[in-house]
């Protein structure tokens, strides 16, 4: 009677946690839900910390103060604000005008050589007039301009409104100061609050989130950021008048693989038709991005991500529409944590499912049972 007593007493707290667990996400999706408003400049805060936390401890091993570190991290961030914004911006400007002025000429390449091509060689292209392309582009874009002046009108109408997004964009900074000046003791403060029975399980998969979201978020940015810019100077060398516009595009899109390569290489190659009506310029942007892409594969992708096991492309694409419908910008936010951290749990449960009985493993024992 001792042993069942105590054999329904542990399956009783087996059920206690997981009602436990179950009311905690429960909970969990009814904040983001109902208060999603509310947690996006601390959710930015909290993923701007997440990035920018490595910096912190590189200063803090050169004997630099936690605060003075994050002062130092701010004072970076605010000349990187600044730069993109009084040096970046106006020539990405000037340079989307110069796209919009070959806007014309496109169409009328895609009108007088494009499709003759097209319908003469593969019959295809027969219902299409690209002279309607251009009203129907002007219309759009005559709706998106309606559409952004009436946002501006009822934002700036609305005092409560403008109150609100002011104190939304300067709460961000201040929360990302605290965070980021504390995170280490955030982290030891959850880590003390651990089940001790769990810890050790918990810090395993703790570590291996970390692993997923750096190689993801901190190395496939700096992917991006690089490819952007090696397809920005290798098209200004070529004579693209547009090489920047390009270029960023090209490498931001680059997320989803050989997606950057394509975009990149059909927009610089248009673009260079249509300014110097010459096959040699085209050579030209092809060679620039075959070797942009062979750098990318034989140093930046080892440099900055390493053989670290990343998020699937299409898993991102899924889990950032998923979480925008969900639970809008909130859950923009949130998917790609939220998907590492359940790719990481879908991975440890697999392997105690091998590792059990169930499975029927050599030695007969159940490998997460002590877990």
């Amino acid at each position: 009677m001792g042993d069942e007593g105590v054999a329904n007493t542990t399956n009783q707290i087996t059920i206690s946690k997981k009602w436990l667990y179950l009311s905690l996400i429960a909970v969990a999706f009814l904040v983001v839900h109902y208060l999603g408003d509310v947690l996006v400049p601390f959710l930015t805060a909290a993923l701007l910390a997440y990035l920018t936390n490595p910096i912190a401890n590189l200063l803090q091993k050169m004997r630099i103060p936690r605060t003075l570190s994050v002062v130092i991290i701010f004072i970076l961030l605010i000349l990187l604000f600044v730069i993109l914004l009084f040096i970046f911006v106006p020539i990405f400007q000037k340079q989307v005008d110069l796209l919009l002025d070959k806007l014309p000429a496109l169409f009328a390449w895609i009108q007088n050589t494009a499709l003759p091509w097209l319908q003469q060689r593969f019959g295809l292209g027969r219902n299409i007039n690209a002279q309607d392309i251009p009203q129907q582009l002007s219309s759009h874009w005559q709706q998106a301009g309606n559409v952004a002046k009436s946002f501006l009108q009822v934002l700036t109408s609305s005092g409560l409104v403008f109150i609100g997004w002011l104190v939304n964009l300067f709460l961000i900074p201040v929360v990302l100061f605290y965070l980021l000046r504390d995170w280490p003791k955030l982290l030891l403060g959850i880590q003390n609050l651990l089940p001790r029975n769990i810890e050790p399980t918990v810090l395993k998969l703790a570590q291996q989130c970390d692993q997923v979201l750096s190689a993801f978020l901190r190395g496939q940015l700096m992917v991006m950021i690089a490819l952007g810019i090696l397809y920005s100077i290798g098209l200004t060398l070529v004579g693209i008048d547009t090489a920047l516009v390009i270029g960023m595009i090209a490498g931001l899109v680059s997320i989803v693989p050989y997606l950057g390569f394509i975009v990149g290489v059909t927009s610089a190659a248009i673009a260079a038709v249509l300014q110097f009506h010459d096959v040699w310029h085209v050579i030209g942007v092809v060679l620039v991005f075959i070797v942009a892409q062979s750098i990318e594969g034989s140093i930046l992708t080892p440099w900055f991500v390493g053989d670290k096991v990343g998020l699937h492309p299409v898993l991102v694409i899924f889990a950032v529409l998923a979480g925008g419908k969900l639970f809008g910008f909130v859950g923009v936010l949130l998917a790609i944590p939220v998907v590492a951290v359940l790719m990481v749990i879908m991975r440890y449960l697999t392997q105690c499912y091998v590792g059990s009985n169930v499975y029927g493993t050599a030695s007969g024992e159940d490998t997460c049972s002590s877990n």
